[in-house]
């Protein structure tokens, strides 16, 4: 989002691009752009991508601990150099979920907290459940939930059971909002695993190849269910007008020809749930939750879906991903970081280098908290190429300026172009950037070899 789009006072626009994708244990595919959709206009401030089945083997998952999971590493490395940072992750074993947002919004996305929930094999693997990442934006509160329910078409209800259970089961450490439906939007998503039910195989083949769709739409589980379950009736969901992402032969856009021959279905989807003004009566018919703004509200929040579709051109899995684009109109109930951080003078290896700190604004602050001198294009809060703690005696007073020192040996050599970005540690995120700055070349550079030596012009 652009500048311009965000203005402070009246609403602002911010958009939204989720994805989620049963990804099958295979490898991410070499390009991830097109499902990014990295051009479009307007351009994108939050990514949230939602993936299930990741490799989970035993020695594969532990590998994932120690160095960054495949699929992380392409999304990240597709994303980084847009100006997009990782604002945190959350894996329970093949469940794992994503959140990337350009990097003017992340003093502004704090209070990020992640919670699983198992259902799976008596919940003890966590094959199957769901995962979950909250946070506020602008003052706004948000949570995005990724699961892979309970497989077949003969376990719908079971399917029904397992969120109800983990919207119950989860909680937050956060007093106004500790469980998933006290959040203002919650995004459910991922494999639903919800089937088609009553209709043959030719059927739906036929209903699919001749693109009627809205014949199958009536018989979609999911959509049944809701009839009869209150706490599904708050969630909404665009229409089905893509092709059911669910079973493909791998590296092609034919149905299963398998002997199984599984039935095509809407398995993947992304719905979401503005919080009800009030909690609807059990014979409340009409929908719990409109997505339109309360004008009697002083930071009222509105929901546009712009797109719900699904990219074929992805062959890696048996399915296809899901794609969903939002548009966040909202009033901001802040528009000032925390904290302010810029360097001061000339910076360069050459000598040590001295750089000021100023909390705008009171939070829970800590001797713990640290500055990290970022390149520009950094990945995640932890892509750091050096950082120094805070002001360790005592904790600093509001709009105090408070100046500390980076020593000489820490700084790159090569210099270019960085960032300082304020880490909270108790905010678990980044809540103050200073501007980009250059950093100079160090003549060390030229005596360690690191850059050709430069003679009268020739290198």
């Amino acid at each position: 989002m652009s500048d311009g789009r965000f203005q402070s006072g009246g609403r602002d626009k911010c958009r939204l691009h989720m994805v989620t994708w049963n990804v099958a244990t295979a490898e991410p595919p070499e390009d991830v752009a097109s499902l990014m959709q990295l051009d479009v206009q307007p351009p994108t401030d939050i990514y949230v991508i939602g993936l299930q089945e990741v490799n989970a083997t035993p020695v594969r998952f532990i590998s994932d601990l120690l160095v960054e999971d495949s699929w992380s590493h392409v999304f990240m490395e597709t994303l980084a150099p847009r100006g997009f940072v990782k604002v945190t992750s959350v894996r329970m074993q093949g469940l794992l979920l994503l959140v990337f947002a350009k990097q003017m919004h992340l003093p502004f996305i704090r209070n990020i907290q992640t919670t699983y929930t198992r259902t799976g094999i008596f919940g003890y693997w966590g094959n199957k459940g769901g995962v979950s990442v909250r946070f506020s934006f602008y003052g706004h509160m948000v949570c995005f939930l990724n699961c892979h329910l309970a497989a077949h078409m003969n376990y719908a209800l079971q399917r029904v059971d397992e969120i109800e259970h983990i919207l119950e089961k989860q909680d937050f450490d956060i007093t106004d909002t500790p469980h998933v439906r006290d959040h203002k939007v919650v995004f459910w998503f991922g494999d639903l695993n919800f089937r088609i039910a009553d209709h043959g195989l030719h059927f739906l083949r036929s209903s699919i190849n001749s693109e009627r769709l809205n014949l199958l739409w009536s018989k979609d589980q999911l959509t049944m269910m809701k009839k009869n379950e209150p706490f599904l009736q708050e969630f909404e969901e665009g229409p089905l007008n893509f092709k059911p992402t669910y079973k493909f032969n791998r590296n092609s856009d034919t149905y299963d020809t398998s002997g199984k021959k599984r039935k095509p279905a809407w398995t993947d989807r992304i719905l979401w749930r503005i919080k009800p003004k009030t909690l609807p009566s059990e014979d409340d018919d009409d929908k719990a939750s409109i997505s339109t703004v309360d004008e009697t509200e002083e930071y009222p929040l509105l929901v546009i879906q712009d797109k719900y579709t699904c990219d074929m051109s992805y062959g890696v899995s048996d399915h296809k991903p899901v794609i969903a684009t939002f548009s966040l109109e909202l009033k901001k109930c802040y528009d000032t970081p925390q904290v302010h951080v810029s360097p001061l003078g000339v910076w360069c290896a050459d000598h040590d280098a001295l750089l000021t700190y100023t909390i705008q604004e009171d939070f829970m602050s800590s001797t713990w908290d640290w500055i990290g001198l970022f390149k520009v294009g950094f990945k995640s809060a932890s892509d750091y190429e050096t950082f120094v703690w805070v002001r360790e005696e005592e904790l600093p007073e509001i709009n105090e300026v408070i100046q500390i020192s980076m020593d000489k040996d820490e700084i790159p050599l090569l210099g270019g172009q960085f960032v300082l970005g304020y880490y909270s540690t108790n905010m678990q995120s980044i809540i103050g950037f200073s501007a980009n700055f250059q950093i100079l070349e160090s003549k060390r550079a030229v005596m360690e070899g690191l850059v050709p030596e430069d003679i009268n012009g020739l290198k």
